[in-house]
């Protein structure tokens, strides 16, 4: 399996579960009150970490107790640390869930996440060499998610871009992309004027759309093809995105097709939200295998 490389948010979750969400100027009890460790670059790292995936972390934490229990919860998940740096005028990030009959609404706070300097990616050119995959969303700076993309282009790295948060990209950029990954609300902000089938079929191969419980769709070339979701209750659907971009860059830099790696990506989301948490539920490989619906062809190690 090649090496994965991931740049993005490092977070505290702090979650909250109840009967509804309150309106405005109301105070309503709730059911019960989490933390938990987050931001989408730690729960696709610790994704892909558990699956068996070969993962360094880039990112950015406060000098804080936050920042301390965020950094060892990532060296529990055998994720390398060493491109994870502390700042100290700044806390580190944070976001505030509201869990109401399993779907969740988010309010991110990018705190010591929004501190990455472009200086630092002088030092990831040498060490792209050995990346397979670079994995990447929108909870750092523009800027450098810009850059990042630009510099694995220049080095013929494959780049996994999960455009969470959603917002405007220019297209030249996209074109550097190997995969792109927006879910159904995402790809409306970002393509606005396009069809989900328009838009899968001008980027074939590329853009790939998630969809809940309808699955994945995306454009091989000659037709759209989706990959159904596996049916499940779920609990908490917090993170569940994050598991599945985890799991299918594993798949990819295990070798796989995309259609494979897409499945390998949905059973992994569909086993994680019957937990709680972003990263509570993300399944082990070994969890995976004795799941029946795991194909023996994917000869994940």
């Amino acid at each position: 399996m090649g090496n994965i490389m991931v740049l993005g948010s490092i977070s505290t979750d702090f979650v909250v579960t109840a009967d509804r969400r309150p309106e405005t100027g109301e105070t309503i009890t709730g059911k019960d009150f989490t933390t938990t460790f987050g931001g989408k670059g730690a729960n696709q790292a610790v994704a892909s970490a558990r699956l068996g995936g070969h993962v360094s972390m880039v990112g950015t934490v406060g000098n804080d107790l936050f920042g301390t229990e965020l950094i060892e919860n990532l060296k529990r998940n055998r994720i390398d640390t060493s491109n994870v740096e502390r700042v100290t005028h700044l806390p580190s990030g944070s976001a505030h869930i509201t869990i109401v009959d399993g779907d969740n609404a988010i309010i991110y706070i990018p705190g010591a996440n929004n501190a990455f300097e472009s200086a630092r990616l002088q030092n990831l050119e040498t060490e792209l060499e050995k990346v397979e995959l670079m994995v990447i969303q929108n909870e750092v700076p523009q800027e450098i998610v810009e850059a990042v993309i630009g510099l694995c282009f220049e080095k013929g790295v494959k780049v996994l871009y999960n455009p969470a948060p959603a917002r405007t990209v220019d297209e030249a950029l996209l074109e550097k992309v190997t995969f792109m990954t927006p879910n159904e609300s995402e790809y409306k902000i970002m393509f606005p004027e396009l069809s989900l089938s328009e838009g899968i079929k001008k980027y074939p191969g590329k853009l790939i759309v998630t969809l809940g419980s309808k699955g994945v769709c995306y454009h091989d070339g000659s037709v759209e093809r989706n990959v159904p979701a596996y049916v499940v209750g779920p609990v908490d659907t917090t993170g569940a995105g994050d598991t599945f971009n985890g799991a299918f860059a594993v798949g990819i830099a295990s070798g796989l097709d995309i259609e494979a790696s897409l499945q390998l990506g949905n059973l992994a989301a569909a086993l994680s939200v019957q937990k709680f948490g972003a990263q509570g539920g993300m399944p082990t490989l070994a969890e995976l295998k004795e799941n029946e619906h795991y194909e023996k062809t994917w000869n994940l190690e």
